[in-house]
């Protein structure tokens, strides 16, 4: 199974931004637990970070075919991209939304999600084991989908 991990804009500075919010591990420090996670379940993952709403929105259309899963953590723009919203479900990819923090907890305006109707589920509030439980997810959905 390969998954792609997409991240949003500032998600480059974990570590340093807001770590009360975030938690102090850096995106390469949540990349490195991913993979040793996801090689114990023969799990290709790949990575990719973008502060620009269209190279997300490129990577999502062009992931259909190549991966098997999605797993996003759009960061703000989960809050107004309905441009990534359309991509995952005009690509017809396999969508996981995830978050570090618990959004409901937070400012109401982050309680929105545009993606969450294209996505298969989304997780939230458990830090770095956000993106593990994330990887999770698509390997439990992939034994049911068969």
């Amino acid at each position: 199974m390969k998954v792609l991990f997409l991240n949003g804009p500032n998600l480059n500075l974990l570590g340093q931004r807001e770590p009360e919010i975030y938690g102090s591990l850096t995106l390469t420090d949540i990349e490195d637990m991913v993979r040793e996670h996801a090689t114990r379940h023969n799990v290709e993952a790949t990575f990719f970070q973008s502060n620009h709403e269209g190279e997300l929105v490129t990577q999502v259309q062009q992931s259909a075919g190549s991966y098997d899963y999605v797993v996003i953590n759009a960061a703000a723009y989960t809050h107004t991209s309905i441009a990534l919203k359309d991509a995952i479900t005009g690509a017809g990819v396999k969508a996981v939304e995830i978050h570090l923090s618990n959004v409901h907890a937070r400012e109401s305006y982050r309680e929105n999600s545009m993606i969450a109707k294209a996505c298969i589920g989304c997780i939230n509030g458990f830090g770095a084991s956000s993106y593990i439980l994330g990887l999770e997810a698509c390997i439990l959905h992939q034994k049911s989908d068969r």
